[in-house]
């Protein structure tokens, strides 16, 4: 079995910064990609932050410049460093991550979310 479990949301200001985690764990032969979408109220789950397992990235428009995602292979790990935050950054964030396993080829599993709410 695997499981993704993230951390490090909360509340912050404008302006603030977050850093979230999401590790993974459980019987893993290999991540191919990792990812972070959100869903805020009343919108549909979009795509953050993409990365690779060579560690190429891609990044939703309204986060370039803000946002950055990395990984730590050695301990099935992604992060997502957030900057400048913005009120309409508020959403439930969650983890993606594309696993191989002794069980599956490739088989996408998420996290259950962390609020990241942006407030004064």
């Amino acid at each position: 079995q695997v499981q993704l479990v993230e951390s490090g949301g909360g509340l912050v200001q404008p302006g603030g910064s977050l850093r979230l985690s999401c590790a993974a764990s459980g019987s893993i032969f290999r991540i191919n990609a990792m990812g972070w979408y959100r869903q805020a109220p009343g919108k549909e789950r979009e795509l953050v932050a993409h990365i690779t397992s060579a560690g190429s990235t891609n990044y939703a428009h309204s986060v370039k410049g803000r946002f950055t995602i990395s990984r730590d292979n050695a301990k099935n790990t992604v992060y997502l460093q957030m900057n400048s935050l913005k009120p309409e950054d508020t959403a439930v964030y969650y983890c993606n991550a594309d696993v191989i396993s002794s069980r599956y080829s490739g088989f996408d599993y998420w996290g259950q979310g962390t609020q990241v709410t942006v407030s004064s």
